[in-house]
């Protein structure tokens, strides 16, 4: 297992563990960044308008498309990392 790789595990370890939730857009950032880290661009049909919260995950997911999979897991634990600190909400 790679360095990043360690650094993301615990990541995904700690954001379950934080103070307070964090807000929508956070969590969108999140799950964004851990899907695209995770499995890579985004597939399948884009979610319909009766679905607006998986809309919003599929277009969170998709403005990451081409993003390597290293590059979305430094940046999932850049954020969970700030989140830790208290520095992003």
């Amino acid at each position: 297992m790679t360095d990043i790789d360690q650094q993301f595990a615990q990541a995904q370890s700690d954001v379950t563990q934080l103070p307070e939730r964090p807000g929508n857009l956070t969590l969108l950032r999140l799950y964004a960044l851990f899907k695209q880290a995770s499995v890579g661009d985004v597939q399948g049909e884009k979610p319909g308008f009766t679905d607006i919260a998986g809309k919003y995950k599929y277009e969170a997911w998709a403005a990451l498309q081409g993003t390597s999979a290293d590059d979305a897991k430094a940046r999932y634990v850049e954020l969970v990392e700030s989140l830790k600190r208290g520095e992003a909400a």
